[in-house]
């Protein structure tokens, strides 16, 4: 089974809104568990977990690492070290996507409001219906379970098709867009999938789906019932037949790794089209120059993966092929961050350098223009940011900008020789004021530049040489000293 990179479907992580628009939460203090919270932050996350025996139970964790749990005269608690018989849960879906819970083991249903939650209901009424909010990072690769092929804008770019090996490409990237209760597909172009197959400008009731979940995958009904699935021998994605969920209409979202292009001295592309070598020498932009970052979660080296799917490895005499089908030692490289641009260094412990034929070598002691690359991001035209305490946001009253908000905007990312300029949603720029604050209103772009250090995560740098970081107050700054937790985010 294909599968982007290193990674497998993502873990479901979500929210669970009751009737009255509350959150379920799980306090640490005495492990009580309540619905009062009105938006989603890190305590009313709850990951899915399922049965190894059976699928069809489901268990909830909490931020805390424990589990809900219910006892047999409907008491709730959010305390379970691991899953005993009161964790076991049946998700019984209804008609407008939203769930009830049942206890396996006393078959009455969870609900209630504030902090009156109980699991004592014999049947489902309002109070034990909930709504399911993704908690992942908007922004993955979507995966076809049937089709094993991943969706992507199509060459025509009138359709989104489902027949990609690999989700490689800016074309692969699919954006979540939530809206009460509901999610839309959106393309690259900032487009939305209709459940007719067709790519609209603008969200309209046959855009939205309601979210299903079916033995772990996920499907996608639309307003009339019906599910989405690929179809015909591109596998066009709109709305089929089926008003139940098979095989055909399952999907799972998969991490979309940065996919990066570099450009050597020489201002030729680095490129895998002449065979094994890597060499700069290259004048178009096209799947053999683009290469997929993974970075390693110990080590925090990187690998770059090839669209062939082999990965860059040092081999005899400092030469740079790629030629290694797995990770390994030489398939890791440590990145230098140079402002607008980057330096590698291989494992035996020497700068990658661009010699005069365009071959990329490890052979250099020290860095000079022959060890710097332009490295340039293409596969997010729009950046989505979450940090620690959640989604970077306009602020509703002035030009400043929220890092603690569990709703998102989405800002357009330009590229600029090395430098990155973010763009708002009404045209204006991000700066930096003087008093330090990342402000959304410039009229001229500001450099920024893009480090990916972990796993997952990036540091956004000033033309100042400060970091971007969440400040306590939930303000969006530029003088962090160090990339730290308040300063990566995920993108």
């Amino acid at each position: 089974m294909p599968t982007n990179g290193s990674d497998k479907a993502l873990k479901l992580q979500f929210g669970l809104i009751n009737h009255e628009s509350r959150y379920l939460t799980a306090e640490a203090f005495g492990f009580k568990v309540n619905a009062s919270a009105s938006s989603m932050k890190k305590k009313q996350i709850w990951m899915l977990e399922q049965d190894d025996q059976d699928p069809q139970v489901v268990f909830l964790r909490s931020h805390l690492g424990r589990y809900l749990s219910s006892d047999k005269d409907g008491k709730i608690t959010g305390g379970a070290e691991k899953p005993d018989s009161g964790c076991r849960f049946f998700i019984v879906p209804q008609s407008d996507g939203r769930w009830a819970l049942q206890s396996e083991s006393y078959l009455r249903y969870f609900g209630g409001s504030a902090d009156y939650l109980s699991c004592f209901a014999q049947v489902i009424g309002e109070p034990e219906l909930w709504a399911v909010h993704l908690a992942l990072h908007p922004q993955a690769s979507l995966l076809s379970i049937a089709r094993k092929r991943y969706a992507h804008l199509s060459a025509s770019e009138e359709e989104m098709s489902v027949d990609s090996d690999i989700p490689w490409g800016v074309d692969s990237l699919v954006t979540l867009v939530y809206v009460e209760g509901k999610y839309s597909l959106k393309t690259c172009d900032s487009r939305f999938l209709n459940n007719d197959g067709k790519l609209l400008k603008e969200n309209l009731q046959t855009t939205c789906f309601t979210l299903g979940l079916k033995a772990g995958k996920l499907a996608f009904k639309d307003c009339d019932g019906k599910y989405l699935t690929p179809i015909g021998p591109t596998g066009t994605l709109r709305s089929g037949r089926c008003s139940k969920p098979g095989k055909d209409e399952l999907f799972d979202l998969e991490e979309s790794h940065p996919q990066v292009v570099f450009q050597a001295a020489n201002k030729r592309f680095v490129s895998v089209k002449q065979g094994l070598s890597i060499s700069a020498n290259q004048d178009v932009e096209t799947d053999m120059e683009t290469f997929q970052m993974e970075i390693d979660p110990e080590s925090k080296k990187t690998m770059f993966r090839t669209n062939g799917g082999s990965y860059w490895t040092l081999v005899t005499h400092g030469e740079i092929q790629s030629t290694a089908t797995e990770v390994q030692h030489d398939t890791k490289f440590d990145i230098e961050w140079r402002g607008p641009r980057v330096v590698l260094k291989a494992s035996n412990g020497k700068y990658v350098c661009t010699k005069k034929n365009g071959h990329l070598s490890a052979v250099s002691d020290s860095v000079g223009d022959d060890e710097l690359f332009l490295m340039k991001l293409i596969n997010r035209p729009m950046l989505i940011l979450r940090g620690e305490s959640g989604f970077v946001c306009h602020h509703k009253t002035s030009n400043t900008l929220d890092s603690n908000r569990s709703v998102y905007d989405i800002f357009t990312l330009l590229f600029s020789d090395g430098a990155y300029h973010i763009q708002s949603v009404g045209g204006r720029f991000w700066y930096v004021s003087p008093g330090g604050a990342v402000c959304s209103d410039g009229e001229r772009p500001e450099d920024f530049y893009l480090e990916f250090l972990e796993h997952g995560r990036m540091a956004i740098k000033t033309a100042a040489g400060g970091y971007v970081r969440g400040d306590q107050g939930g303000i969006l700054t530029g003088d962090g000293s160090a990339p730290d937790a308040t300063s990566l985010w995920e993108y």
